[in-house]
């Protein structure tokens, strides 16, 4: 059966186009210029379409994902021309769009993302973002449906068994996420069946002192529990059922001291592995159970680089550790309200599958920066709000911001810096 393309509908409104204005304060234009000149791929002409603006549209996907490429362009482009006060740009075909995004590629919209998704929380108007100082993050994985292509199931993979394949190639993501406002703070996606830490080892970055960092047992081995320590950041894991932990020193509130050892290595390469091995690791064991859960497990452990019971009891620390089902409620934002149902990533290439998803990230901060604005100056904690209600408000918002010119390239380092703690701070006063 013929499909249908999709459209906007004849009775949008110009109210109803993207705003770039809200898109553009979110992520400024001169940081867009700036991650398309790292990567020689910025508009040097004057253009219909130029780059900047595509990197705009990668975003707009994610909030049109019942819309067709040529009308997700309208979008932005009326949006663009009707801030300059210019007519209306003629439409611009399908292929005009796809060799645009293909110049642009994946690489700029992820430095865009290592270098403006910041956390949102401030101590003072949302202490419960923090523990003991700490501002409260987690880290988890999720599987996301793509386009039935040949490259693309080259490069991601499908799941499969021994009676067949799924319907559809998948990839894996992984996202770090500050658990108060649902804010990623950074996002990485690789093949199905690849290595999850080792994606995971690309959010490492956006971790730093101050952070207090929740996972999953999938992530306790001791190399990764050293390279996430590495970062200054704390660390409250769950441990597997079979990890050998054994009691080194009982604490008063019922949790003890241990170590993680290193995975002894295979004989055949004991020898050459034996300089580079990780030490072991010390860390705090917390056993809890959850009586009156039928759904619950017999026995929880977490592990933790929180050592003084004084400081963080076992008991707040357990409680704590249920914080990381937020992230939970991101992919939720991200897979059912965000895009609103749609099974899959629509690009068909690798590397506008990476493009599509970073752009799919930066459109959830987006809306997820205007939710908290609006908690913040109504008083209210960010998760009373509904996060559906300000997808449409992004949709609805009409654009004020003037048209992106092309901007000539000037030198700049090889890849953006992410910036400190001090400066997000700085960035958040000024949007506000």
């Amino acid at each position: 059966m013929a499909r249908t393309k999709a459209e906007l509908g004849s009775g949008a409104r110009l109210a109803d186009y993207l705003s770039i204005s809200l898109l553009a304060r979110v992520f400024p234009a001169e940081q867009v210029h700036q991650a398309l000149d790292v990567h020689g791929c910025n508009s040097q002409r004057i253009r219909r379409f130029p780059a900047v603006a595509g990197a705009y549209y990668a975003m707009a996907l994610s909030l049109y994902p019942e819309a067709s490429y040529e009308s997700v362009f309208s979008a932005v482009a009326e949006g663009l021309a009707w801030a300059a006060g210019a007519a209306p740009p003629p439409a611009v075909a399908k292929s005009s769009i796809s060799e645009l995004r293909s110049r642009i590629g994946a690489a700029p919209l992820r430095d865009l993302m290592r270098s403006c998704c910041m956390p949102m929380a401030d101590a003072r108007a949302l202490p419960q973002a923090f523990y003991a100082g700490l501002r409260v993050v987690a880290i988890d994985g999720s599987r996301v449906e793509l386009a039935d292509e040949a490259p693309v199931v080259k490069e991601f993979g499908r799941p499969g068994s021994r009676t067949g394949h799924a319907g559809y190639p998948q990839a894996q993501c992984v996202v770090l996420a500050e658990c108060a406002t649902h804010a990623i703070l950074a996002a990485e996606i690789g093949p199905y069946r690849g290595d999850e830490w080792e994606l995971c080892r690309w959010l490492l970055g956006a971790l730093e002192p101050g952070m207090l960092c929740l996972a999953d047992r999938g992530f306790n081995g001791t190399a990764q529990w050293q390279q996430a320590l590495a970062t200054g950041a704390q660390l409250l894991w769950r441990a597997s059922d079979n990890r050998l932990l054994p009691v080194k020193q009982m604490l008063s509130d019922g949790s003890y001291l241990s170590e993680l050892e290193p995975r002894p290595a295979k004989a055949s390469n004991r020898r050459a592995t034996q300089a580079a091995a990780p030490q072991a690791s010390v860390v705090r064991v917390i056993e809890y159970q959850l009586p009156g859960t039928p759904s619950g497990q017999a026995r929880y452990r977490l592990i933790t680089s929180l050592l003084d019971p004084q400081q963080a009891p076992a008991l707040e620390l357990a409680r704590l550790y249920h914080r990381r089902w937020q992230i939970e409620q991101v992919f939720d934002e991200l897979k059912t309200h965000l895009r609103q149902g749609r099974r899959v990533l629509r690009s068909k290439t690798a590397e506008l599958v990476r493009q599509e998803f970073y752009g799919w990230v930066l459109a959830h901060y987006a809306v997820r920066w205007l939710l908290h604005q609006g908690a913040a100056r109504s008083g209210q904690d960010d998760e009373d709000l509904s996060f559906t209600a300000h997808v449409q408000l992004l949709k609805r918002e009409q654009p004020r911001s003037g048209a992106f010119p092309p901007k000539a390239p000037t030198e700049a380092p090889a890849r953006l810096p992410r910036r400190s703690g001090r400066q997000r701070a700085a960035a958040l006063r000024a949007h506000a």
